[in-house]
């Protein structure tokens, strides 16, 4: 039950650093150099927030649970660099569901895999919620030509983001790791995503407007917050149950874009908040 709550709250807050990430690349033009910008720094401005979380949750990990949560951050680094690119290529109402399903899909496959067993009402409740994530997506995207250009880049950005699940799962699988392979996530992507940023010819920049700075911060410190979350949910949780739970955030961005930006809320995106709440019900059975 308590992993549920806690998979749920990742997903809210992940929810409120995506509209803040989303509203730093918009700042800037074009949107796909931004996003790199946006992506680095923000990791960069969360450093005291992680330094926090391990004061108020130490632990003793040892080198695997280190190693793979090292792994889950070049995964994530990469999963969201290629989420922007494919944004960028305009075809949203491709791009955005397919990554969020395959996010979701990604660990539940490979936690049935590796012999988690989720309990009939927890299955039903994680299929719902892939349901409700596609509706909650497809209702906020304008409608636009399939190519397959995107759709390739979107299901990489998906596979990565499930990748990212499943590895920091297993490295929470060390009982005396607490948080620290947050801050080994953190610690492989931020050097990574520097050294393309200084040394790689893709036009980011390390010193954005004060607008971007403003929405970056915001987004780097709940992204981290959103990411403990899900760590303390994965320890006790199957991935296979807490990761499309989590990945429920996109409600989260629905109602923030519909009470912030006015945007209109759609009949399918209602009807996949109601989904979404039911999903997180049956999920906690």
């Amino acid at each position: 039950m308590i992993s549920i709550v806690l998979a749920g709250a990742s997903a809210l807050v992940w929810g409120i650093a995506d509209f803040c990430g989303g509203k730093a690349v918009q700042e800037g033009e074009p949107s796909h150099r931004q996003a790199l910008s946006v992506t680095v720094l923000s990791q960069l401005c969360a450093v005291p927030m992680i330094a926090l979380l391990l004061v108020l949750a130490p632990g003793h990990p040892g080198v695997s649970a280190l190693g793979l949560g090292a792994v889950a951050g070049i995964a994530d680094l990469f999963g969201i660099v290629l989420l922007y690119r494919a944004l960028s290529s305009g075809h949203m109402a491709v791009v955005a569901p397919t990554t969020a399903v395959t996010a979701a899909v990604v660990p539940l496959t490979g936690g049935l895999l590796l012999g988690e067993r989720p309990g009939p009402a927890a299955l039903t409740g994680v299929a719902i919620a892939i349901v409700a994530i596609l509706l909650l997506t497809m209702g906020s995207m304008r409608k636009g030509p399939l190519t397959l250009g995107p759709l390739w880049i979107a299901l990489a950005s998906g596979a990565l983001f499930g990748l990212y699940f499943i590895f920091l799962k297993y490295a929470a699988a060390d009982a005396g790791a607490g948080l620290w392979p947050l801050a080994a996530a953190r610690a492989s992507a931020i050097p990574l995503g520097l050294t393309i940023m200084i040394f790689l010819p893709v036009g980011a920049k390390l010193l954005p407007s004060r607008e971007v700075w403003r929405f970056t911060i915001f987004a780097g410190l709940l992204d981290t917050l959103a990411n403990g979350f899900y760590l303390l949910a994965a320890q006790d949780g199957a991935v296979s149950v807490v990761a499309p739970v989590a990945s429920l955030y996109p409600a989260t961005t629905v109602i923030l874009a519909l009470l912030v930006n006015k945007e209109r809320l759609r009949s399918v995106q209602m009807v996949g908040l109601g989904l979404a709440a039911a999903s997180l019900v049956l999920a906690a059975s």
